[in-house]
């Protein structure tokens, strides 16, 4: 459990980086103002992504709501109630993720359009 919450402290790190270097021009006063304003968890978005594609090609490759449901299962911890919006991305990444799976079980389908 010790790894699995280092794990989760190594996420919490790299989510606050600056990858693409928008803050590199500002100053300490706006980098506090825009610290203040609560953000998206990067994680929970690549969940709801992963949910979706989970959702829509789960049911024909049962590989991808598997690893749906681990990924947003494992990334939840990373959300904070102080800095960020709200953890719904991550919920509707799981539900989304075990409808595929379910789908994939049960050998339905969807009538899509490809």
């Amino acid at each position: 459990m010790n790894k699995f919450w280092t794990f989760i402290g190594f996420l919490n790190r790299l989510k606050e980086m600056d990858w693409t270097g928008r803050r590199k021009g500002l100053t300490d006063k706006e980098k506090e103002y825009i610290d203040q304003a609560p953000s998206q968890n990067p994680y929970g978005l690549i969940g709801l992504i992963l949910g979706g594609a989970a959702f829509t090609f789960g049911p024909k490759y049962g590989l991808i709501p598997i690893l749906g449901v681990v990924f947003c299962m494992v990334t939840v911890f990373t959300f904070d109630k102080e800095k960020e919006d709200n953890p719904w991305t991550f919920y509707i990444g799981i539900v989304l993720s075990l409808i595929g799976l379910i789908m994939f079980i049960a050998g339905e389908g969807h009538n899509l359009i490809f």
